[in-house]
Order: structure tokens, then sequence, then C-alpha cells
């Protein structure tokens, strides 16, 4: 008699879902093990997600690409694909175009399914909207109306779209205000010949004011501080040991021996992100070891410094943006929003410093909602309210076991339900680059398959 297959459903096909996925086939191919794979996603193409999907050839990898494997024991496989696809024209040291990742894992994902013997992948051109327990499984409700059983369930859900509760209802509702600029289309119609106003000014403000900045328009990007990413470093730098540091110490001594530990690596190797970089294996157990009172302080003082020293532009584009900065077409500075009044052909804004504008467009670059308790997705809403899951101490993702499993908040024994990426961020804070959502991946597909559900 033939075995009944395990019905695993991942919801979400970006880069986490994907990875997931093909963990899943991978593995089960390896065991043996009879797998139904359900990747649900009105994406038309896995693996794009909002990161992956852009067309531009100047949105680039942040990270360079032979850091890029889907597959942390096969480190060289995206190099190898890269090569395949254009002899000798990208190396590991390139940051590649991120439309070239993206269908990288499109062919990651296409290749474990041809090779997945019992496994079996099928793709549901829907969305899940709603969750609930179905005795040892759970039941999903698709948009469609659809049900779905599954014996356990991934939330590969990415980032989620900003936050706008920042903008006066005036300028949320006109059309000349931008609330996602990477909703499909959020681009186009802007107007050719005004200024632009970017509120937020990181990764995603650098993107956005390179596709609109030229000659005769000025774009203006604002923030709390007004601090932009670091750029990575031209060549490869050399690898540095972690320090050790003990969080007991708390967020006052874990800063200081972290900013001995950059000073150090600066003397020696001449460049401070060898620092930065060498705090990656230690990153979340130091997170995990502060208090709640130091997290929180982290965040309200330390958290955008990190971040413009963490997650850097890539070379290239570090070089475009301060050229267009030069040439006038991009300034950027502190500054917040008081209000914003839509006029008959633009927005006419104030800043709480006083300065005045007038724009044809505010676009909202402050990047993904952090709070998991704001997000407007539906199936979210329905996990929390239903006690299914709970939110971390920030409010910043789940909470979840060391593999990703989600926690009820009753304390009681967990659903079968399981997440990756953002949705991690708050218990790991760092949980969104392709190195850490890969190893996640192979932990989740690998606790699915021991039967932990």
């Amino acid at each position: 008699m033939t075995e009944n297959p395990r019905r695993v459903a991942v919801v979400g096909a970006g880069a986490s879902g994907a990875l997931t996925a093909a963990q899943l086939l991978r593995r089960a191919a390896l065991a043996g093990v009879p797998l139904d794979v359900r990747l649900i996603d009105r994406a038309p193409a896995p693996g794009r997600g909002a990161a992956y999907a852009t067309t531009a050839d100047h949105h680039l990898l942040n990270v360079p690409a032979g850091r890029m494997s889907a597959f942390a024991d096969a480190p060289d496989d995206f190099v190898h694909w890269l090569a395949r696809r254009a002899p000798g024209v990208h190396t590991a040291a390139d940051h590649v175009p991120r439309r070239l990742y993206g269908a990288y894992l499109g062919e990651v994902l296409a290749a474990a399914e041809a090779r997945a013997g019992a496994a079996r992948l099928h793709r549901v051109d829907d969305r899940v909207v709603s969750a609930r327990r179905a005795g040892e499984g759970m039941s999903l409700r698709l948009g469609t109306g659809r049900r779905l059983d599954a014996d356990a369930v991934v939330l590969a859900l990415g980032t989620f779209p900003p936050d706008n509760a920042w903008a006066p209802g005036r300028l949320r509702r006109s059309p000349r205000f931008v609330a996602d600029p990477w909703a499909p289309g959020a681009l186009r119609g802007l107007p050719e010949h005004q200024d632009l106003l970017l509120l937020g000014t990181g990764l995603t403000m650098i993107d956005v004011a390179l596709v609109l900045a030229r000659p005769g328009r000025r774009v203006h990007a604002v923030s709390r501080h007004g601090l932009v990413p670091r750029p990575h470093a031209a060549t490869a730098l050399p690898p540095a040991r972690p320090p050790q540091v003990d969080p007991a110490a708390g967020l006052p001594g874990v800063r200081r021996a972290l900013l001995a530990h950059v000073s150090a690596c600066r003397r020696t190797h001449g460049d401070w992100r060898v620092g930065i970089d060498s705090l990656r294996p230690v990153t979340a157990a130091l997170w995990q070891g502060l208090s709640p009172a130091d997290r929180i302080r982290f965040q309200t003082e330390d958290r955008r410094l990190w971040d413009v020293h963490r997650h850097r532009a890539a070379p290239a584009t570090a070089r475009a943006f301060a050229a267009a900065v030069a040439e006038g077409w991009i300034t950027v500075g502190p500054g917040e929003l008081a209000d914003a009044a839509p006029t008959g052909d633009g927005v006419r804004v104030r800043l709480r410093d006083g300065r005045a504008l007038t724009v044809g467009a505010v676009l909202n670059c402050t990047g993904p909602q952090a709070d998991v308790r704001r997000v407007p997705d539906p199936l979210v809403a329905v996990l929390l309210g239903a006690g299914l899951a709970e939110p971390d101490d920030l409010g910043q993702g789940f909470r979840t076991d060391a593999l990703g499993r989600v926690r009820p908040a009753d304390g009681s024994p967990p659903a079968p339900l399981w997440t990756l990426g953002a949705l991690r961020r708050g218990s790991l804070l760092e949980s969104t680059a392709i190195p850490e959502i890969r190893a996640q991946a192979g932990e989740v597909a690998g606790d699915i398959l021991a039967g932990a559900g």
C-alpha cells in the first residue's frame, strides 16, 4: 500500500517560500519520503517577492554573489549559475542585478521539483486569509473561499508594505501620495517636471531616488536622523573572528565591547566593515541575551546607526547615488513631516524645523512595516486573534522556538505552524538576508520532515 504523503502548505512564494519549498523537496527526495508541497501565492513566478521582482538593472543585490547561494552546503551554487548563464560576466565579488537572483531562485525550485522523487510540488494561485487547527493539522481558507488542509504550514510571508499611519489623512487619500513604492506601477504617472519628496533615507530610498532623479527634477529625501546606508567595500575584505561579548553586561557593556572590536578591526585591517561583518555569527545570541528593556533601548537609541552600517549599499549603487547628490538631483538630510496639504497641482509640505516645500508627490520610503500587530494582512490578524501566534517582546514578529515553530499565546502545545524570515526578526534581530533565510529554511524543512508536526 502506498504511504499517504505528508501535506505541507508553504504560504508565500517569495525568496523564503521558494527556499523552503526547495529544501522540503530536496530532503524528502534524499529520505525517500512521500511529500505533497502546496506553494500558495498570487505571484506569477516563485522566488521573486518584492525584493527580486524588480526589472531594473541598477537595482543590485546588497550582498556579493559569492554569499548568495540558495544552499549553505553548496556555497558557489549561485556563482556557478551566473557562469552558466553568462560566462565570464560576473564574479563572486560582484553585486549583480536583483532580477537575476529572482530568476535563479525560480530555477532552484524547478530543479528541486524535477529531482523530488516521491515528493510533489503544486502551485496554488491564491492567498491564505484564515487558518485554524483541524485535528493534528491545520485548515486554511483561501481568498477564493476554497479550503485547503495540511499536516504542516510554513508562513513565508516576507516583509510587509510600509506603514503610512504617520501621513495626514488628506495626504493618504491623495493620488499624489505613493503609499508603497514597490507596489506594481507605483512609480508610473508621477509628474515629470516637479520635485518629489521621499520620506525615509534607507535602502528603499536609494533605489527609488535613483529611478526618479534626473535633470530638471530634484528629489528630496528626509528622515528623522537623515542617515544613509554606508557603501560596501569596493574589494573583498579579509574575515575576522567574532568577539567574545557577554550580553549579561547589559546594553552599555555590549556597546563598549563592540565598538572596541570594530575599532581594533579597523586598525588591523584598515576597514570598519571587517568588524561589523564578523558579528554575523554571534548577533542572534547577543540579541537574545539582552534584557527586554535593553532590546527596547537598542531599538530607540541604536537601531538606525546599526542598520546603516550593517545593511549597506552595493558599491556601484552608492557611487551612482553620490553622483546624483553631487549634481544636485538628490538632496538628503534630517527632517520630519509636520503637515502635508495636497493642492491642485502638487503637495505643500511643512517640516518640523519650519522648512516648506512644494512637490509633485510624496513617496513613502520608510521601509517595511515592522510591527506585526499593525500589518494589513488578514491571516496575521486571524492567527494573533485566535492565539495560534503571539507577538514577540517588541511586536516585530511571532514568538517561535529555535527552529521557527510558532508558539501559541496561552503556552499550550503549538500548532504545526512554522515561520521564517521577517516574522522572526524580533527574536533574532537579523532575519531578512539570504544567508539567514536559507539556514532557517533548512531548519524548518528538517523539523517538519522529522515528524514534529
